[in-house]
């Protein structure tokens, strides 16, 4: 199976941007100026780009949400029991979640996977069978999963990935569930960003100051115990990381070797794209960061791929919620460059007279 991950990696090519005079020309020739709607601007002319269309119909979009729980919850690092997993499973598939509501919202469908939930759920209209385990193990005292596992999980995604795009989706979100996982997210931030484990862990769902110190020792035994090596972005995932994040991995890269924008949520997301890129640096130029996470290691995550947020709005629910948000603005973006009125069409003066 990783001769098949390897093909995906490699077909994975850089965003042509010859295109971009193009693009640029026809931003700059709406009726306002020069570069007046700021950041508006860059995302459609990276949609434009990343889609290789200088006239694209307004994306298709998806959020898929992947579910997975931790054995290092038996560690105490989260306020919340891991049944909550499962239970917000079925509050995805009912639509009562934060990502349903901003999805309805942004007119994303939400497709809601089971990677790794430690529940067997019955037959649910809507719900995605992915399961490569009924959980991650305990990394505090092992491995999270073998490595064929995390590969498996990995080409979950991937495929997941292409089935969305063959169905016509054209913008994709990353979303996730799953109690516990701050805690391998901020253990891959530390191995791949070569810091500390305490610059880069928070407080996840809520936990005090005296947890926070506990989590902190137990991403440090992890470390310890498992000694991720980042130059093996899978040996590195297999250790200290989840199913979740494998399966996010898998849809950026899927997506890139599709030449599909994916538009990244928050810490955990940001933690699979994180292994995507070490395992394909080229991946980032299909991403769009949707938000400043509250999560510390948030912004080490994103300096290390060099992403710039859309919004920074003190999000910690995940899910896909800021991914949802984003996908507005791109939408927003994408129709003033489409609908605007130019100065060669309508008219109107540029000033350039009189400079």
């Amino acid at each position: 199976m990783e001769d098949r991950l390897k093909k995906i990696i490699d077909s994975i090519r850089p965003v042509d941007l010859g295109l971009e005079p193009e693009i640029q020309a026809h931003l700059d020739d709406l009726t306002k100026p020069k570069g007046s709607l700021g950041r508006l601007e860059e995302i459609a002319k990276t949609y434009c780009l990343i889609r290789h269309d200088v006239k694209p119909a307004l994306p298709k979009k998806a959020v898929l949400v992947f579910a997975a729980d931790h054995g290092v919850t038996e560690e105490g690092v989260s306020a919340f029991p891991k049944e909550v997993t499962f239970q917000m499973v079925y509050n995805f598939l009912s639509g009562g979640a934060g990502i349903n509501v901003l999805a309805r919202h942004a007119g994303a469908d939400v497709r809601v996977v089971d990677i790794g939930v430690d529940y067997d759920f019955p037959e649910l209209e809507g719900l995605i069978r992915r399961k490569v385990m009924h959980g991650s193990r305990n990394m505090a005292k092992t491995t999270a999963m073998d490595r064929d596992k995390a590969v498996e999980a990995i080409m979950a995604g991937a495929e997941l990935a292409k089935e969305a795009v063959s169905q016509g989706s054209t913008l994709l979100a990353t979303g996730e569930m799953g109690i516990g996982n701050t805690t391998p997210a901020s253990a891959i931030t530390a191995v791949f960003c070569k810091m500390r484990p305490e610059d880069v862990t928070g407080r996840g769902t809520g936990i005090n100051q005296d947890a926070l110190g506990h989590k902190t020792a137990v991403i440090e035994q992890a470390i310890r115990l498992n000694s991720p090596d980042p130059s093996d972005p899978i040996g590195v995932l297999s250790k200290v990381g989840g199913l979740e994040i494998a399966g996010i991995c898998g849809l950026v890269l899927g997506a890139a070797s599709l030449g599909t924008p994916v538009v990244v949520d928050g810490f955990i997301s940001t933690a699979g794209a994180l292994v995507a890129h070490a395992l394909q640096p080229i991946v980032r130029d299909y991403l769009f960061a949707s938000h400043q996470s509250v999560e510390k290691g948030h912004r080490a995550q994103l300096s290390h791929m060099g992403l710039r947020p859309v919004l920074d709005l003190d999000l910690r629910l995940g899910e896909g919620t800021g991914a949802a948000l984003a996908m507005g603005l791109i939408d927003a973006g994408l129709k003033i460059y489409l609908e605007m009125a130019t100065f060669s069409g309508a008219k109107v003066s540029t000033g350039s007279e009189i400079l």
